[in-house]
């Protein structure tokens, strides 16, 4: 008889590894920078702009930005109202920030409570919560969103609310496959073969073991939460009309687009940018977290 043949990974040689380690350490600082930049520009938003964001000034409606024949007054320009687009930006920076800020975690913790709850005690209770999350699946975001905002309006909380109930479910099917794997390895089961609680398994054994796989999906889940945002802004079910949120400056420039470009490129390019850099961001952390991945040639 011939030996089965069995994919064994081959390990890179540690002079590969180091440099294959400095060229994602140089793909990440650009990420890192536009975060830090990012998060500046969210957290001091009122020290980094001389107008407020809300200032109707109709004489100094559509000025085009500096590098257009505008002037340094109005560095980016200003909309159709007179608005200056470097204090909206700045201000949709904060609004982004803060749905991620607190979107994400909430959505991670929902689902990861589930899924260990589906994946440990398994029976009905996994039979009954995954159903649960299929039903989540099955059911399209966006009417949710519209539902939301049809019943209680338009605002940041429900942005946050409609975007944790529409993300949780997918920590809940990553958190229980792992669980599924973790509660058969042998530190497992010796813990349970000398009467450990579930509590304890499940704080000691499990949670450690599924805290790199729940920081990747956070991370990666950053770009999804600030194009639904936007999104939801976009068609004015989100933080409302009155909020300087990058969808709701590019919903109200689509009108001008043709006289006006910078109404939507401007809001459109932050978007692009700060969702590639965080989909950039949460590629590298999975490599670094991964032993299987950063050691393989």
């Amino acid at each position: 008889m011939t030996a089965p043949n069995v994919a064994i990974p081959v390990l890179a040689p540690p002079s590969r590894r180091r440099t294959r380690h400095w060229k994602r350490l140089a793909l990440l600082t650009p990420s890192l920078l536009i975060v830090t930049l990012f998060l500046v520009a969210a957290i001091f938003a009122d020290v980094l702009s001389v107008y407020d964001p809300r200032e109707i000034v109709l004489p100094d409606k559509l000025i085009p930005p500096v590098f257009d024949g505008g002037s340094w007054d109005h560095v980016l320009g200003t909309d159709h109202l007179g608005r200056d687009i470097l204090a909206r930006l700045l201000a949709g920076a904060r609004i982004s920030l803060t749905v991620v800020v607190i979107a994400v975690p909430a959505a991670a913790i929902v689902g990861t409570l589930v899924g260990l709850l589906a994946g440990w005690r398994l029976g009905w209770a996994d039979r009954v919560l995954m159903r649960v999350v299929d039903m989540q699946l099955a059911f399209p975001a966006l009417l949710f969103a519209i539902l939301v905002a049809a019943v209680w309006g338009p605002s940041l909380r429900n942005v946050i609310l409609i975007i944790t109930l529409c993300t949780w479910s997918g920590y809940a099917r990553l958190v229980r496959g792992d669980v599924l794997s973790l509660r058969e390895r042998e530190f497992v089961l010796a813990a349970r073969a000398i009467g450990a609680r579930d509590l304890r398994v499940i704080s000691r054994h499990l949670l450690p073991n599924l805290f790199n796989t729940v920081v990747i999906l956070m991370t990666m889940e950053v770009a999804t939460v600030i194009l639904f945002e936007a999104g939801l802004s976009f068609l004015n079910v989100g933080v409302g009309a009155g909020i300087s949120s990058w969808g709701v400056m590019i919903s109200e420039g689509r009108n001008f687009m043709t006289i006006a470009w910078w109404l939507i490129w401007i809001p459109g390019l932050a978007i692009v940018l700060i969702s590639l850099t965080a989909m950039m961001m949460g590629d590298w952390l999975r490599d670094a977290l991964d032993p299987r991945l950063r050691n393989l040639r």
